[in-house]
């Protein structure tokens, strides 16, 4: 079995203050997929940058105190490769790669839009570039049989059931209309997978992966599902069970784990 987390940790030094390494140990992901890890190389200590059993990889975003991502693996990679030949964004720490024979596992940060229309113009300059990359990516898959797990907070909740207020969002970044047009022409016409709707079509609450700091949100559970497995439909078939972590807090985000039958 390989079990693949996936967690924005809203700052890796926070999550680790509230005991993201104690669930590590308890949980056993072979790999975790972080994003926004707010971090810059020099300043990962030892724990941050390898973990008991994990061997860490990063790409920083150049501006400190923003974005980036990472891997913890439990097994070495053959490869590891950042960014998706983007300037723009390369620089701004958003994917990371890492293969392995006939698997490729990718944590990935999509941005938000969310604090206006700048940003949410270069929410859409990404998903443009993106869309090629996943299309190259998905090549590569038919044309040599390579599998690949893209995980990651894609800041998009999907349908009506991926968030609690829809109506009142109709109009906010992360469920505008052609926000979700564009996932859905990655899940339906491009060939993707959503995983964890796979194997949970119809769950609502229990889906939330994100949570606004505001009023009462997590208490109430007001969230959003925003945070992906994405894949090839080879590995999508594999996948046996998918869960989120809600127990404890380590971030505005939880963890979404999903095991695969597949051995590395």
């Amino acid at each position: 079995m390989l079990r693949v987390t996936s967690l924005n940790v809203n700052g890796i030094r926070s999550a680790f203050r509230k005991d993201f390494s104690g669930w590590l140990d308890a949980q056993r992901p072979d790999i975790v997929c972080m994003q926004e890890i707010k971090i810059q190389n020099a300043d990962l200590v030892d724990e941050l940058r390898h973990p008991d059993g994990y061997t860490g990889h990063f790409h920083h975003a150049e501006k400190k105190g923003y974005s980036g991502v990472g891997l913890y693996l439990a097994q070495p990679a053959q490869t590891v490769s950042l960014g998706m030949s983007c300037p723009e964004f390369d620089a701004e720490g958003r994917i990371l790669r890492a293969d392995w024979e006939g698997l490729s596992i990718i944590s990935a940060y999509l941005p938000s839009g969310s604090s206006g229309d700048e940003r949410q113009g270069a929410k859409y300059r990404f998903l443009d570039h993106f869309e090629g990359w996943l299309n190259g990516l998905m090549n590569e898959h038919r044309r040599t049989g390579r599998e690949f797990i893209i995980c990651g907070d894609w800041n998009i909740a999907h349908h009506e059931i991926d968030l609690k207020n829809w109506k009142g969002n109709l109009k906010n970044s992360g469920f505008l209309p052609e926000e979700r047009a564009w996932m859905t022409k990655v899940l339906s016409q491009m060939g993707w997978a959503d995983v964890y709707r796979q194997l949970h079509p119809d769950t609502t609450g229990e889906a939330y992966t994100w949570w606004s700091n505001r009023g009462q949100a997590w208490a109430k559970n007001v969230g959003w599902r925003i945070d992906y497995h994405i894949t090839t439909p080879g590995i999508a078939s594999k996948a046996l069970n998918a869960s989120v972590y809600k127990d404890q807090r380590f971030s505005d985000h939880a963890p979404l784990t999903v095991d695969y039958d597949f051995i590395l």
